[in-house]
C-alpha cells in the first residue's frame, strides 16, 4: 500500500506502508478525496502548531467502506463516508459537557497521528459519516465547512447581526458562507486582491474590505456607520488577531478562529469599555458536520467553486510547495484518489 509522509518541513514522500487491518469497532477505508488544509500547508512548512515528524498528513477526507468490524445501524461496506477527524477520549469533564471537539485529551487524525494520505486506512465507525446526495468531493469538504458552522454557532450569530470576517481562505470562506446562510450581513476582508475578488465573484460575498489603510472607513461606509456587531479572524497571524477588535461595535463578539504560536496582547481598556465578548472556536462537533451537510444540499454553499483546483494525489509530493504561495491563485485543493 502507497502512502505519502512529511518526513520534515519542506519534504514529502511515497512511501511503503503496511495494509491495516481492522479492530472491532473499526471500518477499512478506501480513500477517495483528500482536501489539502492550511494544517498541511503550516506542517509541510514548519509553523504548525501540536506537531511532529515524520507524519501522514491528511484529516479533509472522503472514503469509501470496505469492510466494517460491527454493526453500526445505517453503515454498510460499499458507503461513501466522511470522517470526523478529531478522537475524543469520552471521560473528560469537556467531553462530559458535550465539547468533544475541544477533549482534553484530544487527537486529531493526520495531526497527532498519521491521517489520510495513503491508499487505506482504518477508523472508528462511530466518526464516519453517511450523507446522502453529497458528491465524494463534498464530503471531503464537510470539515472545513464545519469548522466555519461550529465558529459561526458559538457566536451566536443572528440576522441581525454585522459580520466581519477577517481572512478570506478556505476557513473564513466558511465562516462568511454559514453566516450568511442566517440572514446576516457579511464583509470579508484580507490583504489579497484575488481572494477578495474571489468571495465577490464566486462566493457571493458582495460586501470586501481590503485591510489596511482606512479600513475601518470602509467598514462605515459599507454599513451606513456602523461597526460590525460580531468580527471572526480567520487569519492566525498575530497582528491581525491582536488588531481585529478594533473594528468590533461596543457590546459585540469577537471569535478567535485562526491559531497563532505564541501570546496575544490587547489592550485591556479598548476591550474592556467595549464589554467585549471573546471566544475561541476550535475544531467541530458532529452536529457542525450536520449544518455543514445541510449547506451543501440546498445549494447554499457552491463548492464546485470553492475546490479551484483538482489533482491526482500524486502531486502533493511535488506540489506542496506551490500549493501554499499566494501567487498561485488557490482557495481548495482536491485531490483524487
Amino acid at each position: 500500500m502507497q502512502g505519502i509522509i512529511c518526513k520534515e518541513p519542506g519534504r514529502m514522500a511515497f512511501q511503503a506502508l503496511p495494509m491495516p487491518v481492522p479492530r472491532p469497532g473499526e471500518a477499512l477505508l478506501k480513500v477517495r478525496r483528500v482536501g489539502i488544509c492550511g494544517t498541511d500547508l503550516h506542517a509541510f512548512a514548519g509553523n504548525q502548531p501540536y506537531f511532529s515528524y515524520p507524519r501522514v498528513l491528511g484529516h479533509e477526507l472522503a472514503a469509501e467502506a470496505i469492510s466494517i468490524e460491527g454493526e453500526f445501524p445505517g453503515l454498510q461496506a460499499g458507503d461513501a463516508v466522511a470522517v470526523i477527524p478529531y478522537r475524543h477520549c469520552g471521560q473528560c469533564s469537556a467531553c462530559r459537557r458535550g465539547f468533544t471537539n475541544c477533549c482534553e485529551n484530544l487527537r486529531v487524525f493526520g495531526v497527532h497521528e498519521d491521517g489520510g494520505m495513503r491508499q487505506y486506512f482504518t477508523y472508528p465507525a462511530s466518526l464516519l459519516l453517511k450523507e446522502e446526495g453529497l458528491s465524494f468531493d463534498e464530503l471531503a469538504l464537510l470539515e472545513p465547512l464545519a469548522i466555519g458552522a461550529h465558529a459561526v454557532r458559538r457566536a451566536g450569530v443572528k440576522a441581525e447581526d454585522i459580520v466581519l470576517a477577517i481572512g478570506a481562505g478556505p476557513i473564513g470562506i466558511a465562516v462568511m458562507k454559514t453566516a450568511q446562510s442566517t440572514g446576516a450581513t457579511v464583509l470579508a476582508m484580507d490583504i489579497n486582491s484575488f481572494r477578495l475578488n474571489f468571495c465577490r465573484n464566486s462566493m457571493d460575498i458582495p460586501h470586501t474590505i481590503m485591510a489596511g489603510y482606512q479600513a475601518k472607513e470602509q467598514i462605515l461606509d459599507i454599513t451606513g456607520g456602523n461597526l460590525p456587531t460580531v468580527v471572526f479572524d480567520a487569519t492566525g497571524n498575530k497582528n491581525a488577531l491582536e488588531n481585529g477588535v478594533s473594528f468590533l461595535a461596543h457590546g459585540g463578539r469577537y471569535v478567535l478562529v485562526g491559531l497563532s504560536k505564541g501570546s496575544l496582547t490587547f489592550n485591556h481598556p479598548a476591550i474592556h469599555a467595549k464589554e467585549t465578548t471573546l471566544f475561541c472556536s476550535r475544531n467541530a462537533t458532529p452536529a457542525d458536520f450536520s449544518r455543514a451537510a445541510g449547506l451543501l444540499r440546498s445549494g447554499a454553499f457552491p463548492s464546485g467553486a470553492y475546490i479551484t483546483l483538482e489533482a491526482p494525489y500524486e502531486e502533493i509530493v511535488t506540489q506542496m510547495s506551490e500549493w501554499r504561495r499566494p501567487e498561485a491563485g488557490l482557495i481548495k485543493v482536491m485531490t483524487n484518489w
